[in-house]
């Protein structure tokens, strides 16, 4: 399915682990994105991320989907792997549909949450979420040219 509305609106999925970072995200994308254009998917981890990307992309109401997560080393299991997982998904999921599937998931090598380390993702995060949203922009008007 196409996109096909005179307005685009877009998804944006965030992960509920590490809220307090992984939200500052989506204010950046609303900064360049109005929020009437955006709905807004709640899913409980990165992992859960590409398959809600997949639904909602095929869809056909979504000009672009954009994803965002915080991926740290929680002790238990090797985070790169979980984080490579998700990145292949989400791309996996916008080849497939043909939806631009946008990932906003930091893995950083070395985090500890201290208020110094959760003020510097936080801030990270809003830039992050306006590249999402500026890429999602100019995927959309691309693409448009080339229908």
């Amino acid at each position: 399915m196409t996109h096909t509305l005179t307005t685009p609106r877009f998804a944006f999925i965030k992960a509920g682990w590490h809220a307090d970072i992984v939200d500052r995200a989506l204010e950046g994308f609303l900064e360049l994105i109005p929020a009437e254009q955006v709905d807004v998917f709640e899913v409980p981890g990165a992992f859960e991320m590409p398959l809600m990307a997949r639904d909602l992309a095929t869809t056909g109401r979504y000009a672009a989907v954009a994803c965002a997560a915080f991926v740290v080393d929680g002790g238990i299991y090797r985070h790169d792997f979980v984080a490579q997982a998700v990145v292949d998904g989400l791309m996996r999921a916008g080849l497939d549909t043909g939806v631009p599937v946008l990932s906003v998931s930091l893995t950083p090598h070395h985090y500890q949450e201290t208020d110094h380390h959760n003020a510097i993702y936080r801030a990270h995060f809003v830039q992050k979420g306006r590249e999402a949203a500026n890429a999602a922009l100019k995927i959309t008007e691309a693409r448009k040219a080339l229908a």
